[in-house]
């Protein structure tokens, strides 16, 4: 490489550093700026409170029941028998 070749280089480099921290400093907003309002969140606790009483008593469906549509004692459902 011929002096002249490295000297341009190097001022290319520098133009391209220059002309990224001009536009970084347009995109990226300062901390100043970025400043967010956010919400407080209760902490978690140890105590259990009741469910309500109008969704969870004695006269609601237990979900875990096991449902039976029939008795079906058919070990073969599909006719898969062996021929």
């Amino acid at each position: 490489m011929k002096k002249n070749d490295i000297a341009l280089i190097l001022v290319i480099v520098i133009v391209a550093g220059i002309f990224s921290f001009i536009l970084a400093n347009f995109v990226i907003a300062p901390s100043s700026e970025r400043q967010a309002e956010v919400e407080n969140v209760a902490p978690i606790t140890s105590e259990f409170q009741r469910p309500d009483e109008k969704f969870f008593n004695e006269k609601s469906n237990n979900p875990t029941q096991e449902i039976r549509i029939s008795e079906g004692g058919n070990e073969d459902p599909f006719g898969s028998r062996s021929q």
